[in-house]
């Protein structure tokens, strides 16, 4: 049996998967270090690489990415039916919950402006500010990385208001919870929009021009899933006429953003380049390892696996 493991190893990480499967042979490596001759000969494969290098490989029978977005592996031709594809979902929603808050902050009590002045040596007053407390903040995607800033946010006094692709309980801090098509029901109300989706067709520009007339005026958009779930176009045109808050993103579409792209210069945007993820916060690091040991365990002794990939949908598959 040969594995491939794409992730960087720490000390004595490659020991402890090496323990689960004694009399596999590993290959540790960068992806750029892989041939698709190599790919195909592996039976099992933990840590991404670029969908362009399978071509549905009859011998791979377990996929783990590093990722918690899978979707790109999910299109049809690049696995065969057989592979079992799973995410990293639960690694990164810690990481991303903070990257948001910490953005949010920055941006209702204006420290922006105070780090620009104290650039410039000016003492100034740039006035009122806006606060957590009394808010409502309507989560669209409360798995993970949603509950994860929720949760947040209800503990600095918002009214959180979870939305989920399945109906399930709303957790004790979450006011109130709904499902996909109950957005409308409350996006008028919502301070803070804050989205984790991942890309799907459902979700390919759902915030559209029609979407964004719904919200307050003085509505901040958050956006840490992927770019696409925004129409561009309209978020631009909702900005410069007033008519949204802010939008605060660590994504974009396309990636990377163009230097000459009008978002830059749009009047309120705040954007960070796809960095709150990645390894920046050791702890995600961790998480990862924690599930792709986990996953590798149960693969070879046959029991139940986490976040296995709907290929239809490309979300993790609902467990109920």
């Amino acid at each position: 049996m040969k594995i491939l493991f794409t992730i960087p190893t720490e000390d004595g990480v490659r020991e402890r998967f090496q323990g689960i499967a004694p009399h596999a042979e590993f290959v540790f490596a960068d992806s750029s270090e892989l041939s698709e001759s190599d790919i195909e000969s592996a039976d099992i494969l933990i840590g991404n690489v670029p969908p362009t290098m399978l071509h549905a490989p009859a011998g791979l029978r377990f996929f783990q990415t590093y990722t918690a977005g899978a979707n790109a592996y999910t299109v049809p031709g690049v696995l065969a039916p057989e592979t079992v594809l799973c995410n990293a979902s639960g690694a990164y929603g810690v990481a991303l919950a903070e990257h948001m808050l910490a953005q949010l902050l920055m941006v209702i009590k204006k420290l922006d402006i105070y780090l620009d002045a104290q650039k410039e040596h000016s003492w100034i007053d740039a006035g009122p500010v806006r606060g957590i407390i009394g808010s409502v903040t309507l989560v669209v995607g409360a798995g993970d990385i949603g509950t994860q800033f929720g949760k947040r946010m209800s503990a600095l006094g918002s009214r959180v208001i979870g939305i989920r692709r399945h109906k399930a309980e709303a957790p004790e801090w979450m006011a109130e919870s709904g499902t996909m098509e109950d957005i409308g029901k409350w996006i008028g109300e919502a301070d803070f929009i804050a989205c984790s989706l991942p890309e799907t067709p459902e979700t390919n520009r759902m915030m559209n021009g029609d979407m964004l007339s719904r919200m307050k005026k003085d509505a901040i958009l958050l956006n840490i899933g992927r770019g696409t779930l925004v129409d561009t176009e309209a978020l631009i045109s909702a900005l410069r006429n007033g008519d949204l808050g802010a939008y605060i993103t660590d994504v974009t579409d396309p990636e990377p953003l163009p230097s000459d792209s009008p978002l830059w210069d749009c009047p309120n945007v705040y954007i960070t380049p796809h960095i709150s993820g990645n390894y920046h916060l050791h702890d995600t690091y961790e998480r990862v390892i924690a599930i792709a040991e986990r996953n590798l365990k149960a693969f070879l002794a046959g029991e139940k696996l986490l976040n296995v990939v709907d290929r239809e949908t490309g979300y993790r598959r609902f467990e109920g």
